[in-house]
């Protein structure tokens, strides 16, 4: 089992940066593939990032890529999201979860979640 807890969101005015973090329970951290994904109000829950075991090994989806950072802390059991030129379309529940194997882009596949944690972009 894994638990996992998110911090790190607010309101923050378009151009702005924030910072995610998820905390994870657990021993076996650094088997688990992370991601962060998000959820807009009446839309489907939406791939963001993901990291493999390593960190160099990572996937963004195209609408973040180059603003985004996802990174991990195995030692601190923590994963992390950096935000940096905020648009208001970026405003969502950002939820982490967490899934034994490869990196994956999709939601479905992941096993383990956290209760999410808002992120507000006024324009």
């Amino acid at each position: 089992q894994v638990q996992l807890v998110e911090s790190g969101g607010g309101l923050v005015q378009a151009g702005g940066s924030l910072r995610l973090s998820c905390a994870a329970s657990g021993r076996t951290f650094s088997s688990y593939a992370m991601g962060w994904f998000r959820q807009a109000p009446g839309k489907e829950r939406e791939f963001v990032a993901a990291t493999g075991w390593s960190a160099g090994n990572t996937v963004y989806a195209d609408s973040v890529k180059g603003r985004f950072t996802i990174s991990r802390d195995n030692a601190g059991n923590t994963v992390y999201l950096q935000m940096n030129s905020l648009k208001p379309e970026d405003t969502a529940v950002y939820y982490c979860a967490a899934r034994l194997g490869g990196l994956v882009p999709t939601a479905r596949v992941y096993d383990y979640w956290g209760q999410g944690t808002q992120v507000t972009v006024s324009s």
